[in-house]
C-alpha cells in the first residue's frame, strides 16, 4: 500500500504540480463547451436542410455526416492542425481540436435530430395543415420544440461521448488536463500527476452521466 502511494498518490508530486493540472481544467472546460455549442447548432441546421429538403444539399449533407461519424476523433484533429497549414490555413491547438470534434459531434447531432423529427407523428403535420400554417410556421412552432425534448437524452450522452475526446488534444499540444499532467509526470517520474487528472475527469463528466441516466428515465417513465 505505501508502495502504491508513494507511486500514484504521491503528496509532494501533486502539491508541486497539482496548481498547474487544475489549470488544464479550465481549458477543458472551454473546450467541451465551445465543441458542444459548435457540433449541437451545426448538425440542427443540417437538420433542418434535411427535412426542409433544400435542393443541392441532401447529397453533401450526408457526405458530412457519414464521414464524420466514420472518421477517429484523432485524425480529424491530426489533420485540421497539421494538414490545414499546407492550404494556407492556420488553427490554433485550441481551434483545430474544438473544429474536429464539433465536426464530429455535429454529425451524430444531425442523425439525432432527423430521428426525432421522423419519429413525430404525422399526424401533427396535419392537422397544423389543417389549421392553415405554413411549413415554416409548423415546422419551427409545432414540429421542432418537440423534436428537441425528445432528442435530449440521446444528444446528451452522445455530446458527453465526444467531449471527452478533449484529451486527444494534447496529440495537437492542447494544455488541457491530460497533457499538462502528462508533461508533470515526465518530469516528476512519478505517474500521481494522472491520477489527479483521472480524478479531474470524473469531478467534470460524472455529474453529466447521472444527469443523463436522469433524462433517459424521465423520457422513458410511462406517462399516466
Amino acid at each position: 500500500m505505501e508502495r502504491f502511494a508513494e507511486h500514484y498518490l504521491n503528496v509532494e508530486v501533486l502539491a508541486t504540480y497539482g496548481p498547474t493540472i487544475l489549470g488544464g481544467l479550465w481549458v477543458t472546460l472551454a473546450t467541451a463547451a465551445a465543441t458542444v455549442v459548435l457540433g449541437i447548432g451545426f448538425g440542427l441546421l443540417l437538420a433542418i436542410a434535411l427535412v426542409a429538403r433544400i435542393p443541392g444539399l441532401r447529397w453533401p449533407i450526408a457526405a458530412w455526416i457519414e464521414t464524420f461519424r466514420t472518421l477517429p476523433q484523432l485524425a480529424v484533429i491530426i489533420f485540421l492542425y497539421f494538414g490545414l497549414p499546407y492550404a494556407g490555413v492556420q488553427l490554433s491547438p485550441f481551434w483545430a481540436t474544438v473544429g474536429a470534434l464539433g465536426a464530429v459531434l455535429s454529425a451524430f447531432a444531425a442523425e439525432i435530430f432527423r430521428s426525432a423529427i421522423q419519429a413525430l407523428p404525422r399526424g401533427q403535420w396535419d392537422a397544423a395543415a389543417a389549421l392553415g400554417l405554413r411549413f415554416h410556421v409548423t415546422f419551427f412552432r409545432v414540429i421542432l420544440p418537440q423534436a428537441i425534448r425528445l432528442a435530449i437524452p440521446l444528444l446528451t450522452n452522445r455530446a458527453i461521448a465526444i467531449t471527452k475526446g478533449t484529451a486527444l488534444g494534447t496529440a495537437v499540444s492542447l494544455p488541457e488536463i491530460l497533457g499538462r499532467a502528462q508533461s508533470a509526470m515526465a518530469i516528476a517520474a512519478n505517474p500521481s500527476p494522472l491520477t489527479l487528472a483521472a480524478a479531474l475527469y470524473l469531478v467534470l463528466f460524472l455529474p453529466l452521466v447521472i444527469a443523463t441516466r436522469w433524462l433517459e428515465a424521465a423520457h422513458t417513465a410511462p406517462h399516466r
